[in-house]
């Protein structure tokens, strides 16, 4: 077979390099092939941590008789969905347009023009090859047929790419998004809908934005029934920290077990906000334990963090899902004794018949546990654990998940007072902007420090601009924000439907597909245009735009319709919606060093120009108002620390100290309420307008 995956940055396709099946990469060369071949192209789509791909690679793409008939009549093409989310967007559309449903992994038979004529996701063997041997007759026999199936399903998944009429997102229809929502909540476990059941992290932030500008009790317990019940369950490592990808059950019990970035970087986030809002200590446990396991698992030497870790466990040449995380009650004496390891089964839900699979269960903290004795548990239980084969990690570099992970580690960094993650935030960033900018253009990932040639999505400017712009509150420095007024008016320019002020997915300059896709829904990861649009309207209270402003309430109003109809698929977006109505607040805490311990380094015309710090008091009474800003449960509120006329920082322009000191000044549209000077006078500045 040619050798055409080997180098690849991306696992997943490197995965494939040994199959019989004699893969192309996703380009015009393969396309060509095919014409010239006169055959039709397989595709197919996953990636690295995906069970059912591996389960379909091990079936399939590894079996000789299979790839025999692969090769001999078909023109086939691997792709890595999280490399391409351009290519996964319009075949998905189209896998959805024909079968009612999508996943992966994802196949589509295309015309080598590039349009599907049949679809679906995964195949066993058997049913697999029958698909195969239909789909080659009927390109041979009803060529005429084939070509108005595929007329009609490229028309189809057109239509997703137009764009929704817009409608404005005001109180009202805040209010009543919240209300269809908590309509829709499963008030015993959390979340929404039943099985599977992926974690909500979007509409989690929207409900607690909402609670944070209206008081609203209902959106706030929801929160909380829903990240206890994840926190306490199965789908939580109760042992390494961080979360998986999604729960089979309604329960939150028996996860599908790959751990993702997005997924880990969003929930960081929220489970943050909601210590801000209430002070749970679950809610801190599950912050401290999510960032220590982004840091440890999921760092690269490069700085920026890995996609994931995959869901299988490579045992004796076997993928065995789950092997890495489960547990029966004679393993957990065997490594603790009988006395703790029948206690630590009955706390953590581990039972004789099991949870999950072959008597084993998954981990739940199903009774709340001495906490010396449980520290001191779950310290051997992990060390056992790294004993066991491990799951393997994809370890490119996402821009967008990325930008995410920066901007939760800034904001939990700063809101609790851990530099360490901040400065992992600020390590990320910095790769980014000096590797994945090639001449000016953001790219979508790298590998081993080697960037891809994809080039970057709207959700990975979105994403990125976020995380600088989070980076620059935390840490005051301007070049954040320098950076990310850059990458935000490249995207502009770049995904701009100017028609309704919404964005496409792919920008301009990519490469034409058959339709040129634009998916406002958010999924388990924000969608380009509500990422955007949260970007925007965070640029617009730090800089003052009003340009910026203006985009921002296009953006939101492009996305007004769905969020209407199906506010669950529109958290991003209701979330930027919430902090528009709010202001969003402007806070300016002037004479605060970035790391909340006291004051900054200040040259102020009373002094003469000569440069001195704030005296301890000052110095205190600086550190205590920034804290309290930063802790302030507000709906989307702006925080920015530094010395009065900062260069670079337009929050800091002309809000001088008082009388000497450190003050704060808080803003709606930079017009500010009087400056205070106390934690407490500041605490009151920021309640809610009720």
């Amino acid at each position: 077979m040619a050798d055409r995956l080997r180098s690849a940055t991306s696992p997943y396709l490197r995965q494939h390099a040994d199959n019989p099946v004699d893969w192309w990469p996703w380009s015009e060369a393969a396309f060509a092939e095919a014409r010239r071949r006169d055959v039709p192209v397989l595709l197919s789509v996953g990636y690295a941590a995906c069970h059912w791909c591996h389960v379909m690679a091990h079936e399939s793409f590894e079996d000789t008789e299979v790839a025999e008939v692969i090769n001999a009549g078909f023109v086939p093409i691997k792709v890595d969905r999280e490399e391409r989310p351009d290519v996964d967007a319009v075949y998905m559309a189209a896998t959805t347009a024909m079968t009612g449903q999508g996943g992966w992994p994802m196949t589509a038979f295309l015309t080598p023009d590039g349009d599907a004529f049949h679809t679906g996701t995964y195949f066993p063997r058997e049913p697999f090859l029958e698909v195969l041997g239909a789909v080659r007759d009927a390109w041979t026999d009803a060529r005429d047929a084939v070509g108005e199936r595929a007329d009609a399903v490229t028309a189809a998944i057109a239509q997703t790419a137009t764009g929704m009429p817009p409608a404005p997102i005001e109180a009202a229809e805040l209010d009543a998004a919240v209300d269809a929502l908590l309509a829709d909540a499963d008030t015993t476990h959390g979340g929404f809908g039943g099985a599977p059941k992926f974690p909500p992290s979007m509409t989690l932030d929207h409900l607690l934005r909402h609670h944070a500008r209206t008081g609203n009790p209902a959106a706030l317990e929801h929160v909380e029934r829903t990240c206890t019940a994840m926190a306490r369950g199965g789908i939580y490592d109760q042992l390494g920290g961080g979360f998986a990808r999604y729960s089979v059950d309604e329960a939150w019990v028996v996860p599908h077990f790959e751990k993702m970035l997005y997924d880990n970087a969003q929930l960081l986030g929220v489970y943050a906000r909601w210590w801000r809002a209430t002070g749970s200590p679950l809610a801190e446990r599950v912050v401290r334990e999510t960032a220590g396991f982004m840091l440890r698992d999921l760092s690269t030497s490069s700085g920026g963090f890995a996609s994931a870790l995959d869901a299988d466990t490579d045992v004796d040449g076997r993928s065995v899902e789950g092997y890495t995380y489960a547990w029966t009650p004679a393993q957990l004496r065997e490594v603790l004794g009988d006395d703790d390891g029948a206690r630590a089964a009955r706390v953590l839900g581990v039972t004789e018949a099991g949870t999950f699979e072959n008597g084993t269960s998954t981990l739940q903290l199903v009774e709340d546990p001495d906490p010396e004795w449980w520290a001191d548990v779950r310290s051997r239980l992990l060390v056992a654990r790294l004993e066991r084969p491990q799951p393997a990690r994809d370890d490119k570099v996402v821009t967008a998940w990325n930008g995410i992970a920066i901007a939760t580690l800034a904001d939990a960094g700063a809101m609790l007072d851990e530099p360490l993650w901040v400065a992992a935030a600020r390590k990320a960033a910095s790769f980014l902007l000096s590797e994945h900018v090639v001449e000016g253009r953001l790219r979508r990932a790298s590998r081993g420090g080697i960037v891809g040639d994809a080039l970057g999505v709207a959700a990975d400017h979105g994403g990125l601009v976020r995380g600088l712009l989070c980076l620059h509150q935390a840490t005051g420095e301007a070049q954040w924000l320098d950076s990310a007024v850059q990458i935000l008016d490249a995207a502009v320019d770049l995904f701009g439907a100017e028609e309704d002020g919404g964005f496409y997915d792919v920008g301009s300059d990519a490469e034409r597909l058959v339709v040129r896709p634009r998916d406002p829904s958010d999924g388990p990861e924000p969608s380009g245009q509500s990422a955007l649009a949260e970007a925007l309207m965070t640029a617009a209270a730090l800089t003052g735009s009003a340009r910026y402003r203006e985009l921002a309430e296009a953006a939101v109003s492009a996305s007004g319709t769905l969020a209407r109809r199906a506010p669950r698929f529109a958290g991003g977006v209701l979330t930027a919606a919430e902090a528009l109505a709010d202001g969003p607040r402007q806070v300016a805490v002037v004479g605060a060093s970035a790391g909340g311990d006291g004051g900054v380094l200040l040259e102020t015309a009373r002094t003469g120009g000569a440069a001195h710090h704030l005296d301890d008091g000052g110095a205190r009474l600086a550190g205590a108002m920034l804290r309290t800003a930063r802790r302030a449960h507000t709906a989307g509120a702006v925080v920015v620390p530094g010395a009065p006329d900062a260069p670079g920082v337009p929050l800091l322009a002309g809000r001088p100290l008082v009388d000497d000191g450190p003050a704060a000044y808080v803003c709606r549209g930079f017009v500010c309420d009087r400056p205070v000077t106390t934690a407490e006078e500041l605490a009151d500045l920021l309640l809610p307008a009720r």
